[in-house]
């Protein structure tokens, strides 16, 4: 029997970042999250920041350090949208959803780093998107900050590879949630006829990727971009 990780994950409380959480608490490992607000499944230690507070994120890693070790997992999960044509999108519109999205991930995994490079290992997993490498109108803001993290990712991988620790890469694509629940039937027909695998995703899928990607089988992968999208992108 392994001692059980600390697993840090960002936005723990809805969708992806909730199954995710709950997978890590389901294999006996000690999980928190940073989020702002909501509920949390049983057994995930929460601690409040916002993304975009630096300060408030680094209070946020003391809290989960002291209540359970300095993370040897982490998951940046949280983000945002703020969706519009590109001809109607304000700096804001723009620069909030890359501040989440982006320095809010650069911000975690900075302040993450320091106890897994002292520990020499350490698993890092950046939730991306099938967007940030196909594209989608209406979201150059979304598509331009989760496409950034490849490239972070990537040089996380060059920088601490030697370390013992991985940087890699989830793009989800559609997944079955409340919000895909609420958009027109014949809105969904047309999502899922671009899908080849003709279905949306469960977010236990996503999941299951992010479980695999932090194990110790998984040491030799690393700047790895990992689709869960049944096949909508498609080695874009």
């Amino acid at each position: 029997m392994t001692a059980p990780r600390s697993v840090v994950i960002t936005g723990a409380n809805r969708g992806i970042g909730r199954a995710i959480a709950e997978r890590f608490v389901a294999a006996g490992d000690s999980v928190a999250t940073i989020y702002r607000s909501g509920d949390l499944p049983d057994g995930v230690f929460g601690a409040v920041a916002d993304m975009r507070d630096t300060a408030a994120i680094d209070a946020a890693f003391t809290a989960i350090e002291e209540h359970q070790g300095a993370p040897t997992v982490l998951v940046a999960n949280a983000g945002m949208n703020r969706d519009t044509l590109l001809m109607r999108m304000s700096d804001e519109d723009f620069t909030d959803v890359l501040d989440v999205n982006l320095t809010g991930t650069f911000r975690c995994v900075r302040r993450a780093s320091k106890g897994m490079i002292r520990a020499r290992a350490g698993r890092i997993v950046l939730i991306s998107s099938v967007v940030g490498l196909y594209g989608s109108p209406g979201q150059v803001n979304y598509a331009a900050s989760k496409a950034a993290l490849v490239g972070m990712a990537r040089s996380i991988t060059r920088e601490l590879g030697g370390r013992g620790i991985t940087a890699n890469v989830v793009a989800p694509g559609f997944i079955e949630t409340a919000m895909t629940g609420e958009l027109p039937e014949a809105t969904q027909k047309t999502y899922l006829a671009a899908i080849p695998a003709g279905r949306f995703a469960q977010p236990t899928e996503v999941a299951a990727a992010v479980e695999f990607l932090a194990s110790p089988e998984a040491g030799y992968i690393s700047g790895a971009v990992i689709p869960v999208d049944g096949g909508l992108g498609m080695g874009h």
